[in-house]
């Protein structure tokens, strides 16, 4: 006699042992309890651009929903970043064109406008820290990282000029530096000048597995660099054809004195940043550059996607490769959502 033929059910069953891995995806409260991966206010650094003068933020036109802030609104901007528990702020500089020279000069005035920005904020919001940028690009006039002799990037000679530059941010009130140059042996030097300065507990956020990209473009709008830049930054920013070369790279920071390494640009780099997380165990970070911000921003204004739900998988996505924090323009969007 035959035998019936099993039910799908007993199939299933037989096959899976049992197990049904839709139980735990069923309900809201049971897919929030066993997320392994869950971003916090806590995991966002907000970057923010800050200009002279007072009046009305001053939009970034290729950057929808992004401003440039006086002094005064960036004090504002720390105080919501406080009151979204956002831990750290990171500020870049709109350097007026009259400012600029071939040697970033005005980045070593301690009366910069980074540093009375960082002032400004101390004063006001000491609770939240604050990142600054260490490199040459906003105040030079030719738009690169370091100086220049033609056509040539000066290691030495701009390494020299970025640890002067760290130590009047570290003066003004920085609690992270944040090495962008990539320079060879920069964190060393920089490091070495902060302590012989007295300033031992400003921390290193070194960029440590930059790349030369395509996604940087809009923040070069924001900071005023972009229409200066002659030729590419490729002999000194990182092949995106290379991995191997980013744990090197990451290697030497770590041993010239960084306490974070970083990632730039994130989302089409999270092998890098899985890699970077998983062989040194130390606090990395990654950085969600201008260009993706735009992209999301682009495809949300045309009715593409649902921003909200876009902004928060990509920002776990950084987690999920390894991230323990995030720089990110979305910062005070998604520490709102997140506080519900």
């Amino acid at each position: 006699m035959d035998k019936p033929t099993p039910s799908v059910t007993e199939r299933i069953d037989t096959a899976t042992g049992g197990l049904r891995m839709r139980r735990l995806r069923q309900a809201d409260w049971s897919r929030r309890l066993v997320r392994e991966t869950k971003l916090s206010t806590a995991d966002l650094i907000w970057p923010i651009f800050v200009r002279e003068g007072r009046g009305a933020p001053q939009a970034v036109a290729s950057m929808p929903g992004v401003f440039r802030l006086s002094i005064e609104d960036c004090v504002a901007a720390a105080k919501r970043a406080r009151d979204l528990q956002i831990p750290v702020i990171a500020l870049f500089p709109y350097t007026d064109p009259s400012l600029r020279d071939a040697n970033g000069s005005e980045a070593l005035n301690p009366d910069n406008l980074v540093c009375r920005a960082t002032r400004a904020i101390k004063a006001a919001v000491p609770e939240v820290g604050i990142m600054c940028d260490v490199a040459l690009d906003p105040y030079t006039s030719h738009g690169h990282d370091g100086v220049m002799a033609g056509d040539t990037i000066l290691n030495d000679a701009s390494v020299e000029i970025l640890c002067r530059q760290a130590l009047v941010q570290a003066e003004a009130g920085c609690d992270v530096i944040g090495p962008s140059d990539m320079m060879d042996g920069r964190v060393a030097c920089i490091r070495q000048a902060l302590d012989a300065a007295g300033h031992r507990n400003t921390l290193i956020m070194a960029y440590s597995a930059k790349y030369a990209s395509a996604f940087y473009g809009p923040f070069r709008d924001a900071v005023g660099s972009g229409g200066m830049l002659k030729g590419d930054k490729r002999t000194y920013q990182m092949d995106y054809g290379n991995t191997d070369e980013a744990l090197r790279e990451a290697a030497q920071d770590l041993a010239e004195g960084a306490d974070m390494i970083m990632v730039k640009p994130g989302l089409p780099y999270l092998d890098i940043l899985s890699r970077l997380a998983a062989e040194f165990g130390v606090p990395t970070f990654a950085y969600q550059t201008s260009g993706e911000y735009s992209m999301i921003m682009a495809a949300v204004q045309n009715g593409w996607l649902d921003g909200d739900k876009a902004i928060v998988e990509t920002l776990s996505a950084y987690k999920r490769a390894g991230a323990d924090g995030i720089l990110s323009y979305f910062a005070p969007t998604v520490a709102a959502m997140l506080r519900g």
